[in-house]
Formats: C-alpha cells, structure tokens, sequence
C-alpha cells in the first residue's frame, strides 16, 4: 500500500477469535521492498508501527525492529531484513486489533511511500482454539502500482470459505474517512498472478450475492465490491482500485469463514 500522512497512513486491522490467545508477529516492511521491484525512491525509507487493541489494551510502539525484542524476533525466522522496518511481538487476547503504520521523517515526502504491513499467526497447528478470522488493510488507493494489494496464506491442508470485500462509500459515514474510494474493484489471483475472480459492484452476480449475504457480509453500499470463494490451501492476492481510474480511500478485507 502507499504509506501518506494525515489519514492516509496505512491501517492493518485483524481479528483473533476462539477462546485462547494466539501469538503473533508484525511487520512493517518498507526499504526491502526494492528486492521486490519497487523502485528504491518510492519506497517507505523508515517505518514505524503502532498495535492498538479493544478495552484496556496498552498500544504498542516500534520504530526500528531491533530496538525492542530483537532475540525474540530472530527466534520466529522471520525477522525483518532491514534494521529500519519495524516488528511486534505479542500473545493477544481475542479481540479486534488494528496495526498502524507511518513513516518516520521530517517532512511529507520523507514519510511517504510504498510499505506492506503483515501479521504471522506463530501458533502451531491444533494447538489453540482461536483463529485469525479476518485481516484488512486500509489505505490510499492511487493509480498503477500504488493500488492497495492484500495478500493472504490459507494452511491447515483443507479447503477454505473466503469473502474478500472491497469498501469505499461506506467509509465515509462511520469511519469519517474523507476522499473514499467511490467505486472500488476488486481482483483475486493465486500465487502465480492468474486471476480467479473479479468484481465491481457485489450484487452483480446473484450467487455471489446470495452467498456474501448469508454470511452476514453484504457491503452497505451497491457499488462497493465482494468475491465469495472456497480455495485450497496456498497464497492469494487481493488487488483494490477504483473503477475508471478512481483514487481514494479504500479497505479490502478477507474473512476466513472456515471448511465449507
């Protein structure tokens, strides 16, 4: 996603469900993008990360990865590659969490630009009755490569009910967003890119509509967009735009439902 300021930074939230907690690392990638093609100048230089929680939960901050926890982190294996991105830590009670990520700088530009933002879920399998439920990124959604991109992994050997929504109209009520997204698309692509399913506006398709509105997930808004699939175990993308070349605020979102 493309890290701005003001209420343009990037918003990471997920859920934890069950009644155990569950243990998980956060990333906020920035400079090591460049090993995956984006162009070093567009990068997010230096990201910063804050983990905010329901109730009495104490927000969490880190700047550089290794001011905090760096043992703990190297032990996952999968600790940041760059001692400026940013990394948490923690064991979460059941709840909704939001990860917010910015950019550390002195002026606009310097706390700008491309950045990923990812929770791991470290809990082995079958050892814990709670669940990443559902993931979802916020974020500016720009033209070209700036779009906002959700990435997600399904594990466990089994297929697994999906409904990844595309938001944008809805945001401004509620959530008080300002320049949304006003016509969200959605695309769903598997792990070489081959895309599985696309949509513009969720009810289109009568199945998908009866399917996303039994799960209790129909958007609010007709020209916010939603995919219901049932996919084998691996990694999936879902890339949000705006329709006709639209930018704006936007959130994409992935509900794990669970073996159909």
């Amino acid at each position: 996603m493309h890290v701005e300021t003001g209420d343009r930074v990037g918003i990471g939230g997920f859920i934890v469900t069950g009644s155990s907690s569950k243990t998980v690392l956060l990333r906020a990638i920035g400079p090591s993008l460049v090993g995956f093609g984006v162009p070093a100048a567009e990068v997010l230089a230096d990201p910063i990360m804050e983990l905010h929680g329901p109730g009495a939960f104490v927000t969490v901050t880190n700047n550089n990865w290794r001011d905090t926890q760096e043992s703990e982190i190297q032990a996952t294996g999968i600790p940041p590659t760059n001692d400026l991105e940013s990394a948490i830590l923690a064991t979460l009670a059941p709840g909704n969490y939001t990860a917010i990520v910015k950019g550390n700088g002195a002026t606009a530009a310097a706390r700008s630009g491309v950045g990923l933002v990812e929770v791991y879920d470290l809990d082995p399998v079958g050892t814990t009755d709670s669940k990443l439920a559902n993931i979802s990124t916020r974020a500016f959604s720009g033209l070209g490569s700036n779009i906002v991109i959700a990435g997600f992994i399904l594990g466990n050997g089994g297929n697994d009910g999906v409904i990844v929504r595309g938001l944008g109209p809805s945001l401004s009520g509620s959530l008080g967003a300002a320049s949304v997204l006003a016509d969200p698309t959605l695309e769903l692509r598997d792990s070489n890119g081959t895309l599985l399913v696309a949509d513009n506006d969720w009810q289109d398709n009568p199945a998908q509509v009866t399917l996303i509105t039994a799960a209790g997930l129909a958007p609010s808004n007709t020209l916010e967009a939603a995919i219901a699939a049932t996919l084998p175990p691996g990694a999936y993308t879902a890339l949000l735009a705006g329709l006709n070349n639209g930018t704006g605020i936007g959130l994409v979102e992935v509900y794990d439902l669970g073996t159909p």
